[in-house]
């Protein structure tokens, strides 16, 4: 087969898929059940679970809020339970499944088989079995923190994150969430810190809660909503693109002449293939327990979105590693390729991950709701300028929270907020709160409903802000939204350092409103000195404006707010004491732990560029350069013949020499490009540093002649699929 003959099979095989038969769920009649029918089917639910008495189900919902020591003899029950629920649902096997720093998550499955003291064959999970594992702890990212003979590791029970089954060809796995740590119990994952920091600020707030007079405020929960984006693109199209298949994204590609600048895709007619898909993945996130509520087109051709509703941020976190796990193994069942990467395709929009975020306490009070009237509603006002203040102080450690390789292409584009950590508040609450700090009176005005000026609409009430998508960390109306984090990303890291930095402004609010109340303050008086005092001190990290402009960017130099535009200066935070205080203080990390995530993140970030430097010297060799002198070869064969019988030959003569100056730039970057990649020494500082300001640069100009090549080169000639045919051909 030749190399055209497998890009035009790619083609015709994308665009002839058949439809794929989806298996809705149903009852014995065929009638297809509804959604609240088999919702969770797949989740063992201990406050509905048979075999459990109730007074063991209430130990460990209270074990699950207070962190005491579940009773050996209830997680016996519990194993007992939960084995007669997964085998008469066809599981054969469980593990243990946690998140280790790959940013993914992991498994050992092990069979429910047993045998006995008669040497018979018994199905069983000891109690012992679901509180604790044990895997190789070497064996993953670890940051230098274990040595390779220092093997022992362990998982340990979650209980507050349901347990599922995954389905497989031929069988099913239960899964059991658990937190992965050292032989010395510090966190080797994503899990651990997060639950740290939500103890942690459940405690702050409650107390936070008492002090406004909520009395009857037993819990706070952090409670989040992961939005997630992501490319569709076809099977035939990925397996054609050595760079897609080694690094998710593509390395060089001409854009196609008409892509989102007609801003047609955007909220447009789901393609009926990629519906099918939505519609299957869907199923089996109901199945899992999992509310996913809002699908549609996304800006870029071939993007899409899905969004799920609130939940406690832990399960929030392991729900979306089974989100972005599904839609792979579900796009996988319609023959596409699901890409997370954050930028798959240069100069079109990318993808990220927006984190809804709010708290919520156990009476079903919203911390962030505003009500009718936001400017007297004190609590409220009091808690977003501790998350304002919380942002400004430590807007530099969020911002290394979501660093990444993939995310360094998209941050600061005109698609995604800028690596300038800022607030946007909207107009209604920087008023409030321009008015607070002056100590004038607030006017809300009366007028919230829009005209129109068609009788047959309905009448539109305007919400008290507008939305700023230029923003990476907004007010939305009842929430925050931290819209920076990576499509690719677990939620889990940002999640911790955001609520670690909440924690600590909310603790030193309690003892300020402590005094304050102490000292005769009625709880409004004292909520409004405490609104007063971090609206005024955070004032530098408020922007309501555009984002993308480059005025902001001198604009937030001058109010000293940090830019780090790259993974490499924005991991350095990890390494600055002052930066990282709040962290230890908090108990959320240990300094090992911290130095742990540095050196992990650091050796990620160099990786991954490795192995794209690698993907593209190996492109441009096998497929570039190739095609460039098989169509040099056809021009120099045409200038030959019409110069033989005297035909002017301007045209194909400049054209020889376009191809000809592209090739021969190629040739020298690549050159320069080894060369660099020779020099770049142990150090993984420097390495990571170099790559960032050197070799990156110097990939870019690369592909920029790989693309100018495209263009000139005959459609026959070129080998690889182009974006015209992955992004629109389905």
């Amino acid at each position: 087969m030749s190399d055209f003959n497998q890009r035009n099979d790619a083609r015709h095989t994308a665009t002839h898929r058949t439809e794929k038969i989806i298996n809705i769920p149903s009852d014995a009649n065929g009638r297809p059940l509804k959604v609240t029918e088999f919702y969770g089917k797949n989740v063992f639910d201990i406050k509905k679970a048979k075999g459990i008495p109730e007074s063991v189900k209430k130990e460990i919902i209270e074990v699950s809020i207070s962190g005491k020591l579940l009773q050996k003899e209830h997680a016996e029950i519990v194993a007992k339970s939960v084995t007669d629920w997964a085998i008469s649902n066809g599981a054969t096997h469980f593990c243990h499944w946690f998140q280790p720093l790959t940013g993914g998550t992991a498994e050992k499955h092990d069979a429910f088989i047993d045998i006995n003291g008669n040497n018979e064959p018994v199905e069983k999970l000891s109690a012992a079995q679901l509180m604790q594992g044990e895997p190789d702890a070497s064996s993953f990212p670890n940051g230098g923190a274990r040595s390779t003979f220092e093997a022992r590791g362990y998982t340990a029970w979650d209980i507050t994150s349901p347990m599922f089954i995954m389905d497989g060809f031929h069988g099913k796995t239960l899964c059991i969430p658990t937190a992965f740590v050292s032989y010395f119990g510090e966190a080797l994952d994503i899990k651990t810190p997060l639950l740290r920091s939500i103890s942690k600020i459940d405690r702050a707030a409650t107390k936070f809660m008492h002090l406004c007079g909520e009395k009857d405020v037993k819990n706070v929960s952090v409670t989040c909503g992961a939005e997630q984006e992501y490319f569709l693109i076809d099977k035939a199209f990925v397996a054609a693109r050595p760079d897609l298949v080694m690094t998710g994204k593509t390395l060089f590609g001409s854009l196609s002449a008409k892509n989102q600048q007609l801003d047609d895709h955007y909220f447009g007619k789901i393609p009926q293939r990629v519906l099918a898909f939505m519609e299957e993945l869907e199923i089996e996130l109901y199945k899992l327990g999992i509310p996913a509520k809002t699908r549609h087109n996304e800006v870029a051709p071939g993007q899409f979105e899905m969004a799920p509703i609130f939940c406690d941020s832990n399960v929030a976190a392991d729900n979306n590693q089974l989100i972005m796990a599904m839609i792979r193994e579900v796009a996988e069942n319609h023959d596409f390729v699901a890409l997370l990467h954050e930028k798959p395709f240069a100069g079109i929009n990318g993808s990220g991950k927006h984190l809804n975020w709010s708290m919520g306490t156990n009476t079903g009070i919203n911390l962030l709701e505003p009500g009718k009237e936001p400017h007297s509603n004190y609590r409220f006002l009091a808690t977003v300028a501790v998350i304002v203040e919380a942002v400004n102080r430590h807007a530099g450690a969020i911002r290394a929270a979501i660093a990444g390789h993939g995310n360094d292409h998209r941050l600061g584009a005109n698609e995604a907020p800028p690596s300038i950590i800022s607030i946007f508040l909207g107009d209604t609450l920087t008023k409030i709160f321009t008015a607070i700090g002056k100590g004038s009176t607030f006017d809300p005005g009366r007028n919230n409903t829009l005209e129109l000026g068609a009788d047959q609409l309905a009448h539109l009430l305007k919400d008290n802000t507008d939305r700023n998508r230029t923003s990476p960390f907004a007010f939305t109306g009842n929430k925050f939204e931290f819209r920076a984090v990576g499509s690719s990303a677990s939620i889990g890291f940002p999640l911790s350092i955001l609520n670690a930095a909440v924690c600590e402004v909310l603790t030193e609010s309690n003892l300020i409103l402590h005094e304050l109340l102490e000292s005769g303050k009625s709880v409004d008086d004292a909520l409004h000195e405490l609104t007063r005092k971090w609206i005024t001190s955070s004032q530098k990290v408020i922007f309501n404006g555009d984002g993308y402009a480059k005025e902001w960017v001198v604009e937030a130099e001058k109010r000293g707010l940090p830019n780090y535009r790259t993974s490499p200066q924005a991991l350095e935070v990890f390494n600055d004491p002052v930066q990282t205080k709040f962290l230890l203080d908090s108990g959320i990390f240990t300094k090992n732990e911290i130095n742990t995530r540095y050196n992990v993140l650091l050796e990620k970030y160099i990786t991954h560029r490795e192995i794209e430097f690698s993907t593209l010297k190996t492109m441009v060799n096998q497929y570039v350069i190739p095609a460039a002198i098989t169509y040099k070869e056809k021009l120099s064969t045409v200038i030959e013949r019409q110069k033989n019988i005297g035909l002017e030959c301007s045209v194909e003569v400049e054209l020889y020499k376009k191809i000809n100056f592209a090739m021969e730039s190629l040739s020298v970057n690549i050159i320069n490009l080894n060369n660099k990649l020779d020099e770049l020494g142990e150090d993984e500082a420097h390495k990571a540093s170099t790559i960032s300001k050197a070799l990156m640069p110097l990939s870019e100009e690369i592909a920029t002649h790989c693309n100018q090549l495209e263009d000139l080169i005959d459609d026959d000639v070129w080998k690889l699929p182009k974006y015209s045919d992955m992004l629109f051909l389905r």
